[in-house]
């Protein structure tokens, strides 16, 4: 893994992780696996830009866990501070006057476990940090990990913008003041291309001009017709000059009105042109100057204030539009990290657990072997594979919601399906629930992973038992849609048919504030500890990737049902059965060769043994590169068996795409864990290729092996 590559919130929980690894093997693991993990943790803690330390909270002079001492800390920690040398110093040390603060904050994360995230002035060196903060587990270690950065810039930022709005809404004042005490008389805006001009009925009665054709449209000859003769001349050439140069404009001159009387004005305004550098349009204001020559100063600073406002207010609109957006992505980051840490100890825990069945279980089978035991070695076995089971199930959720697990998708009957998981589904929800399904007849086709869509409708079921604690009724519905433009925008899809899943409860509702935000990832209105919010995002997000939709229709008091619409499969009204997983293990009839490419000795290794085990001839590689050379030595080799994740320029996908240009009638079969999935045209593969999905089990290797070895595609 290149540490380069990570994101910021990737590091801190492989920072989290490796913490963790190396405690266990501190403890109770393998000194080589300490010195592994310590290792790797100490390339990510220098990999993190951000300042990165770990405290422990000691007792002192002050009290119980009165102080705390930087145990560990990267070097950003002396970037973002200004601090050098920063382990082995005590907080009463470095910033005695403030440490109160610090401890509260810090002591609550390690008191509750709960992660933090803020800013705070970090008064000992005169900068703002912002902060995330998370407890090392378990809690007797006393000890909390902290990610901060130097955010002293952008809070400058922030304050000298809102100090240059504030100059903005003086000068807006300082123009309306002047309209209201009559210094503005009127505007104009003139269409250069078109010679038109439109003016107010200031303008119009300062020029003597019918108001009525200001409002239709004058030419520049009909504006400056009342103009005084003396005046004409320089101000047609003053006009000129100004479209010539563009820009900010101004000229006084005198002008005839409705009594025939001469007033002096001053007209200013700004050219603009277009891209291409011609001249687009002319607007401006008229200032009555008559009767003020006498407080000429006050004029000047007056209209320089104008001018400096039309002169920045493009630019001024332009830098407080970017610093919204910087702060809108500031918050978006600040709720990722706290999402980030809302789920952090929930997937910690479980994953824990599942690594300590798998561990347990290998090391119980080790010392059963050792001692010829070997009539409980099934028990164990049992139990690991159940464990990794478990943990591919969570990682399909995670996966699920940001849509980038791998489908396998076949065309399904929805009913069939359901009646497959109406006994595990009222065992689900429980005596108390009444689970009722209607059945829609002539029931259309479905493209779709089965596995997927049996966990996405067991989720919705448990999601209705949890809204109705007190029991209730629980209905599941097929059925055919016709959706036309205006339904299919709704809905986020295009226009067509779907087969439709709903799921609905007598619940106590949902309000639209919540229905709004209900496929959030994270978000859930249980306890703390009860959800991670993950059941309805990986809903949503296998709709999105299998081409359809996801709708919840809820009304609070009554009730809500939530519906998948997926497209109807009409290439062929023929499902595929999944295999029998009782059946025999099928074993190779031939010496059929197999090439294996993986980067990843183990699970290259166990892939081999396994198709040994079958009857196979099986090669291996490492990378794309060298299995280009066995297959052009070995022209024997029916099938490639390659991971799509590959070193050295050359992915899975590729090594396929160069053999099959040589070799159309070559299958492949695919191993893939998730982020390939882009690679694999989101499960849509060509005739004569498959995809297996890591973890997986000897039999559904062999089975999808013997598939392609057999011409099925």
């Amino acid at each position: 893994m290149d540490l380069k590559s990570l994101s910021r919130d990737e590091l801190e929980r492989e920072v989290a992780r490796l913490r963790g690894l190396q405690a266990d093997a501190q403890t109770g693991g393998m000194p080589g696996d300490a010195l592994r993990a310590h290792a790797r943790y100490r390339a990510l803690f220098e990999a993190i830009d951000d300042g990165f330390c770990i405290i422990g909270f000691m007792d002192g002079p002050h009290g119980p866990l009165s102080d705390y001492v930087h145990v560990e800390a990267n070097t950003g920690y002396e970037r973002h501070t200004g601090i050098a040398d920063i382990v082995g110093k005590r907080l009463r040390e470095i910033e005695p006057a403030n440490a109160d603060v610090w401890l509260d904050i810090y002591g609550g994360v390690l008191r509750t476990g709960q992660p933090v995230r803020f800013e705070q002035e970090f008064k000992a060196v005169g900068r703002v940090i912002e902060v995330s903060a998370t407890r090392i587990e378990p809690e007797s270690l006393c000890q909390v990990a902290v990610l901060f950065r130097d955010v002293t810039a952008r809070k400058q930022a922030e304050a000298a913008l809102r100090e240059s709005e504030s100059r903005a809404r003086d000068n807006v004042q300082r123009v309306q003041l002047a309209m209201a005490a009559g210094a503005i008389i009127g505007t104009w805006f003139w269409d250069v291309p078109s010679d038109r001009f439109t003016v107010d009925e200031g303008f119009a009665a300062a020029f003597g001009l019918d108001p009525e054709k200001g409002h239709t449209g004058l030419s520049l000859a009909d504006v400056t017709e009342t103009v005084h003769p003396d005046d004409r001349k320089p101000l047609v050439s003053a006009i000129r000059d100004a479209l010539s140069k563009g820009g900010a404009y101004a000229h006084q001159f005198r002008t005839r009105r409705a009594d025939g009387k001469y007033y002096w004005l001053e007209a200013n305004g700004r050219v603009e042109r277009g891209p291409d550098g011609k001249t687009l349009k002319f607007p401006g204001v008229v200032i009555d100057i008559e009767g003020r020559r006498a407080v000429e100063a006050e004029r000047d600073r007056a209209l320089a204030a104008l001018r400096g406002l039309n002169d920045t207010l493009e630019q001024r609109v332009e830098e407080r539009t970017a610093a919204l957006m910087q702060t809108e992505a500031a918050l978006r980051q600040a709720q990722k990290m706290e999402a980030v840490g809302q789920l952090t100890g929930g997937l910690a825990h479980d994953f824990n657990n599942i690594l300590a069945g798998v561990s347990g279980s290998l090391d119980l089978m080790k010392t059963r072997l050792a001692q010829g035991r070997t009539d409980e070695i099934d028990r164990y076995l049992a139990g690991a594979q159940g464990a990794v089971k478990r943990a591919a199930a969570l990682t399909q959720r995670l996966l699920a919601f940001s849509r980038r697990q791998t489908l396998d998708p076949k065309a399904s009957d929805i009913n069939r399906i359901v009646a497959g998981m109406q006994e595990l589904i009222s065992r689900s929800v429980g005596p108390g629930v009444a689970v009722e399904t209607v059945a829609a007849g002539g029931l259309w086709m479905a493209f779709v992973d089965v596995g997927q869509l049996e966990n996405a409708l067991l989720n919705l079921c448990i999601n209705a038992r949890d809204a109705m604690p007190d029991g209730g009724r629980l209905t599941i519905e097929t059925g055919n849609r016709w959706l036309d433009e205006r339904a299919a925008a709704q809905r986020g899809v295009s226009p067509g048919q779907y087969v439709s899943l709903c799921v609905s409860d007598t619940g106590a509702g949902m309000s639209p504030e919540i229905v709004a935000r209900a496929f959030d990832p994270f978000f859930t209105t249980k306890p703390i500890g009860q959800g991670t919010g993950l059941g309805l995002s990986m809903v949503y997000g296998f709709a999105g990737q299998s081409g359809g939709a996801v709708r919840i229709y809820s009304e609070v008091g009554k009730g809500t049902m939530v519906c998948i619409y997926l497209p109807r499969h009409a290439a062929g009204q023929q499902d595929e059965e999944p295999p029998l997983e009782n059946d025999a293990v099928p074993m190779s009839a031939a010496q059929d060769t197999i090439l294996v490419v993986d980067d990843e000795p183990l699970v290259r290794m166990v892939a081999v043994d396994m198709l040994e085990e079958l009857g196979y001839v099986v090669l291996e590689a490492g990378d794309g590169p060298s299995a280009l050379r066995i297959l052009e030595a070995r022209p024997e080799i029916s099938l490639l068996v390659t991971d799509v994740g590959l070193p050295n320029g050359m992915n899975g996908r590729q090594l396929a795409d160069v053999v099959r240009g040589k070799r159309p009638d070559l299958n492949v079969l695919f191993i893939t864990g998730y982020a390939e999935n882009a690679v694999l045209n989101h499960g849509h593969l060509e005739r004569g290729m498959q995809v297996v999905t890591k973890p997986f089990t000897a039999e559904t290797l062999a089975r999808r092996v013997k598939d392609l070895i057999g011409g099925e595609a």
